[in-house]
């Protein structure tokens, strides 16, 4: 059951990580209010000892911002760190900036 269940966590991310790449090719898309304050999250239990947490943030889909969960992930092999995506402001508003490994 554990075994079923991480193959489906890994799996799950593969999909976000080639969906991430495939949206980091579009333009930035700009915003002019910026997010909300970031929700305070119960982090699970860690599924296994070499699980990261990749805590949650802000969307902005349909003309709004909408919260997107946290959750465990498989690390690429030699990477240790998840840095966090996060929303920065110039001139023309906020835009997002892609999280990523290292």
């Amino acid at each position: 059951m554990l075994r079923r269940m991480a193959w489906s966590i890994a799996l799950g991310m593969g999909l976000v990580v080639a969906g991430t790449a495939r949206l980091s090719a579009q333009p930035r898309v700009y915003v002019r209010a910026g997010p909300p304050a970031a929700v305070v999250e119960v982090v699970p239990r860690r599924p296994g000892p070499a699980y990261l947490w990749v805590p949650g943030y802000y969307n902005w889909t349909n003309g709004r911002y909408g919260w997107v969960r946290g959750y465990w992930a498989l690390p690429p092999r030699h990477v240790h760190r998840w840095v966090p995506g996060h929303w920065a402001r110039e001139r023309r508003g906020w835009f997002w900036i892609e999280g990523h490994w290292r």
